[in-house]
């Protein structure tokens, strides 16, 4: 049988930097950066919190999010 997760454990996302910030704000750049984006098409796995959903927010518009099922 299959483990279910616990509560405890914190749920990943996976975001891919798929348009490019420029010509937008240079605060979205800084997002981007502060994601750990550094080049189009690049993936990253981050542990979902509230402060990550909320640079997510500030540049959804230039990346996909997608969540982690292990």
């Amino acid at each position: 049988m299959p483990k279910k997760k616990s509560a405890s454990e914190p749920k990943k996302l996976q975001i891919t930097y798929v348009k490019s910030a420029i010509g937008y704000s240079v605060k979205h750049k800084e997002t981007i950066k502060a994601i750990g984006l550094k080049r189009l098409n690049q993936t990253v796995i981050k542990e979902d919190s509230p402060s990550l959903r909320g640079m997510i927010q500030k540049v959804n518009h230039l990346v996909k999010i997608e969540e982690v099922v292990d």
